[in-house]
């Protein structure tokens, strides 16, 4: 009995050790963070600049009240109505003057994206993505290797579509076609009635494609060009990106590895209700709001995603993520930055608003869609050179237009051929 107790206590030690050598490991891992929201998370303090970025990290109430009081401090002094005015009046100046001077040189590429958000591709191909296990490295794009070859981002699709559908094939606007039906629509660059060639009813960009995706506030295309690295590997599908900074556009569009076949990049202000998008409502599957409605005065906030709403078809998921509140950003602002309460202006003039949870679902769920995920991103960011911490907050949320029965399938497929 004594020998069994003793193997008994001698198994369980085992095991213990072992679960702690395996935490050890997961410190040192360069293995990419499983999901929502990685899992590399900090049990040993001395291990905090073994890595730059901590997952899931709980506030202490210290910290929490310090970072209000932070906030309470900086927002005593506001801007002045009349610059205000300005900065609303002439964001788009701005956000120009901004991509004029840093380019494509300031944000990274997104390839984060598909972990965190597997809705931007059709089921079929996130379940082959997930099968074929694509690492962070396979997906990864810099500007060293296949940015600077000609078309090089596409080599994989090329060979795809060759293999699958013949060499005198391609793809335009989501769709596969031949080499004469390709002539008669790039000759018409606008895409109107270029359905007529193909014996269709008037046309959009993407009209043929089966599943779209739209981002809002591109910018120079850090989401665009890992989105399109899937995308041209995936038939039938077509990405719309559209930014109110005319200059981040004119960036996407003159990239080597755009590619009209399967996006549509176009300048467009999101608050103007009035401006019409180059493409029907309710034929979107995926929009993508990432890090671009902090940038909308709080006032417009509500306006500009109920008209999104209106975008998606009935099913069709909007993902967002973007500036939480209390973030170690909003926590460096200086007195006289604070445009209104949890809102406030940089120093280049472009603007950013902190958002809580509550908010963020509040203004979903009044546009009609339904929450699918709601959470609260905290971690802790290090620069490892300089020793410094850096407690980082940001909202990830995927709300859902709700299924609805058509009244009159016939009427809805005549009012958009395409959809």
């Amino acid at each position: 009995m004594g020998s069994l107790n003793t193997t008994n206590f001698i198994t369980r030690l085992s095991a213990l050790c072992l679960r702690k050598t395996k935490m050890q490991h997961r410190h040192q891992s360069n293995r990419r963070p499983t999901v929502p929201l990685g899992s590399r998370i900090l049990t040993d303090p001395s291990k905090v600049f073994e890595h730059n970025m901590w997952d899931h990290m709980q506030w202490s109430q210290e910290e929490e009240e310090n970072a209000k009081k932070k906030a309470t401090e900086n927002s005593l002094v506001k801007v002045q109505s009349e610059d205000q005015d300005k900065y609303e009046r002439e964001a788009s100046k701005y956000w120009n003057e901004f991509y004029k001077t840093h380019k494509n040189n300031f944000f990274k590429d997104r390839n984060w994206l598909f972990l965190e958000f597997p809705e931007i591709l059709p089921e079929k191909r996130r379940e082959e993505f997930k099968t074929e296990k694509i690492s962070l490295e396979h997906t990864k794009i810099n500007n060293d290797n296949s940015f600077t070859l000609k078309n090089g981002m596409f080599e994989e699709g090329e060979k795809y579509w060759e293999k699958n559908y013949g060499s005198g094939s391609t793809a335009v606007q989501g769709y596969v076609y031949n080499k004469n039906q390709v002539k008669a629509l790039t000759a018409n660059p606008q895409g109107k009635k270029c359905g007529e060639e193909l014996g269709q009813g008037e046309s959009f960009p993407g009209c043929d494609a089966t599943y779209r995706i739209l981002e809002v506030g591109c910018g120079a295309g850090n989401s665009v060009f890992p989105i399109l690295k899937v995308l041209c590997n995936t038939p039938g599908t077509f990405l719309y990106c559209c930014d109110f900074a005319s200059g981040a556009v004119e960036l996407v569009k003159s990239h080597s590895s755009y590619n009209s076949a399967w996006c549509s990049a176009f300048v467009h202000d999101v608050c103007d209700d009035a401006l019409p998008y180059p493409f029907p409502d309710e034929i979107l599957d995926v929009i993508l709001l990432v890090f671009v409605l902090s940038t909308i005065h709080p006032d417009r906030m509500q306006g500009v995603v109920n008209r999104l709403a209106k975008l998606l078809k009935p099913g069709g998921m909007l993902l967002f993520r973007d500036y939480g509140r209390y973030d170690t950003a909003q926590l460096r602002f200086k007195e006289g930055h604070c445009l209104s309460e949890n809102f406030y202006v940089r120093g280049d003039g472009t603007r950013v608003y902190f958002f809580t949870k509550d908010e963020v679902w509040n203004m979903f769920t009044l546009a009609g869609l339904t929450e699918v995920q709601n959470l609260v991103d905290r971690r802790l960011q290090v620069n490892r050179k300089k020793k410094v911490k850096m407690q980082r907050v940001w909202i990830q949320s995927k709300f859902q237009k709700p299924l609805q029965s058509l009244h009159n399938p016939e009427e809805s497929t005549k009012r958009h051929p395409c959809k």
